[in-house]
């Protein structure tokens, strides 16, 4: 599976699953690497939350009030706080939202944040690299 189809995308649409199995959509800017899909979040955010439990998780497209653009792919998501992480999703999400990006940053001064790290799965349900 490829995650080319995100490369123009704006918005992507994170699926996550509660401890019950209720799926919860999220809509999130997104930066992209390679095959790796990063989202900068608050660390206390349902969708962290969920992801540090289970990172299993469905992608898609979508505008930003989430309405999907295209399929829905399975893939492997987990949290990465470490300042590493951090200051590397911060220059990927600085450079492809700009301005926006920093105001949102401002916005959330104080705040412990997380990186998410996504990337597709392997046959046998595992993570790529």
């Amino acid at each position: 599976m490829s995650l080319e189809t995100f490369r123009k995308q704006n918005y992507l649409a994170i699926e996550s699953y509660r401890k019950n199995g209720t799926a919860v959509r999220t809509p999130v800017w997104f930066a992209q690497e390679g095959e790796t899909l990063y989202v900068w979040t608050q660390a206390d955010s349902g969708k962290a939350k969920r992801i540090r439990r289970d990172g299993r998780i469905r992608i898609a497209p979508c505008t930003a009030s989430g309405t999907p653009l295209g399929e829905w792919l399975e893939v492997q998501a987990e949290a990465d706080a470490s300042p590493e992480a951090l200051a590397h999703v911060q220059a990927l999400m600085r450079r492809k939202y700009g301005l926006a990006f920093i105001f949102f940053r401002l916005l959330g001064r104080g705040r412990a944040y997380t990186a998410l790290v996504i990337r597709p799965q392997t046959a046998d349900g595992g993570q790529q690299n």
